[in-house]
């Protein structure tokens, strides 16, 4: 079985070892220091320098853009599955909930999206992808929109601390 851990910055090395994950995507600010778990080898982490804005033009702040969406396709689909990819913002909240679900599609194209956002909500309560990375997936993905009516149909998530992972299945397990 295929899956995505999500994990906040604060769980990254608990969550390598424990899911045996060896596939890494940090979506993280450009200054922001950490390091990456001694599991994950530098050629199968992938660091996208981002800030959790949904909008360009904010200061100094980097927003998510397409050349970073087009790098998480291209990463996600070089992942070879033996193992758990992992992936962590900040918080594990917005960037990295966005990202599985962009991942996911992009892994599996056929499956509807209102059911991985579904799965995505009830694999975490606290989930709310950040907006501008879902708009961008829905387009490079050709989702027709589908991916943004289907985020926004699950609502914003629960208030959250930030110390909450969880894992998303690829694909719905529960038919067989």
């Amino acid at each position: 079985m295929s899956v995505i851990v999500v994990s906040p910055l604060s769980r990254i090395a608990e969550m390598a070892v424990r899911h045996k994950a060896r596939d890494m995507i940090s979506l993280i600010a450009r200054e922001q220091a950490f390091h990456r778990p001694g599991v994950i080898a530098p050629e199968r982490h992938l660091t996208l320098a981002m800030n959790d804005i949904a909008f360009k033009g904010t200061g100094g702040l980097v927003a998510p853009d397409e050349t970073h969406v087009r790098q998480l396709i291209d990463f996600a689909t070089s992942w070879r599955q033996e193992t758990p990819l992992l992936i962590h913002c900040w918080m594990g909240v917005s960037r990295s909930p966005a990202a599985a679900l962009i991942a996911a599609l992009s892994l599996a194209p056929d499956q509807k999206e209102e059911e991985l956002a579904r799965r995505l909500r009830a694999a975490s309560p606290f989930a709310t992808p950040n907006a501008r990375l879902i708009e961008i997936g829905d387009e490079l993905l050709e989702r027709g929109g589908r991916l943004v009516a289907a985020v926004r149909a699950i609502g914003r998530g629960a208030d959250a601390d930030g110390n909450t992972p969880f894992v998303l299945a690829i694909r719905d397990t529960s038919c067989g």
